[in-house]
């Protein structure tokens, strides 16, 4: 008989690939972005069942809250005519089948090495959590490539506010420099009236 935890693992599967088809056969950009969501939180349900949680909720807080937010607003907010977008997709069908079948056969050839040989997940490796686990290894074996990865991400960032940042003539702009160095003389002026009596005397009846 089928134990509970396989048949959580079968359900979150065939829903995954099943959004994830959905993802990339839907006509709405609307439906394809929620399908996407779909997809984020079965295979943060594999995650949990791996006992992977930091994994799990970073998957949920970060492409979920933060991305795929993100996509709905730039999707309902641009009215794109995806019909022209999408012609002559199918014509790419069998160089996508090829790709596909190739990285399978890949993932297959690494995966049977004899590094992903792990122990059994019933079996705990040590009293430390995985996301201990986790930040041990990234700040001490891998600290490199992670800080490889934020020069990367500060570079783009960098790079996207350079190609929006456009002077134009029509916008309207302050220099910071300038409304600290104000003075009150250059701002407030006060001006000395005489006053006329003819508006300071009450009217007799």
């Amino acid at each position: 008989m089928i134990e509970f935890k396989s048949l959580v693992f079968y359900v979150l599967s065939f829903v995954l690939i099943a959004s994830g088809l959905s993802v990339i056969t839907s006509r709405n950009p609307v439906t394809a972005a929620l399908s996407l969501v779909l997809a984020f939180f079965n295979a943060a349900g594999i995650w949990l069942l791996l006992h992977a949680e930091f994994l799990a909720i970073a998957l949920v807080l970060v492409y979920v809250g933060a991305v795929m937010v993100l996509f709905l607003f730039v999707v309902m907010m641009l009215d794109i005519n995806l019909d022209k977008l999408r012609e002559g997709f199918w014509d790419y069908l069998p160089m996508a089948g090829f790709i596909g079948v190739l990285m399978m056969i890949e993932m297959v050839m690494v995966f049977k090495t004899k590094q992903f040989n792990l122990l059994p997940v019933t079996e705990p490796i040590s009293n430390t959590s995985n996301t201990e686990m986790i930040g041990n290894t990234l700040y001490s074996d891998y600290v490199l490539p992670f800080e490889l990865a934020s020069v990367v991400l500060l570079i783009a960032i960098i790079s996207a506010i350079a190609l929006t940042l456009r002077d134009r003539r029509d916008s309207k702009k302050t220099n910071p420099a300038d409304q600290v160095a104000v003075k009150r003389a250059d701002r407030v002026r006060i001006v000395q009236m005489k006053s006329e009596e003819k508006y300071l005397k009450p009217k007799r009846r």
